[in-house]
């Protein structure tokens, strides 16, 4: 599952960056945390942006 959520960040970001709308919406999709997303975006050093709920920092 840890490659499906890195490689759904990766499709998703813009330029090293990832709405946290965006982000949300990948982990309700897959089924997973927000902070397996984040975590997700960590290793790949994509920027969680315009956080909504506090969750990516």
């Amino acid at each position: 599952m840890k490659d499906r959520v890195e490689e759904e960040v990766g499709k998703k970001a813009i330029e090293g960056s990832l709405p946290c709308a965006i982000a949300r919406m990948i982990a309700e999709n897959l089924g997973v945390s927000y902070r397996t997303v984040g975590k997700a975006a960590d290793r790949l050093k994509i920027k969680i942006i315009n956080c909504q709920l506090g969750c990516f920092k």
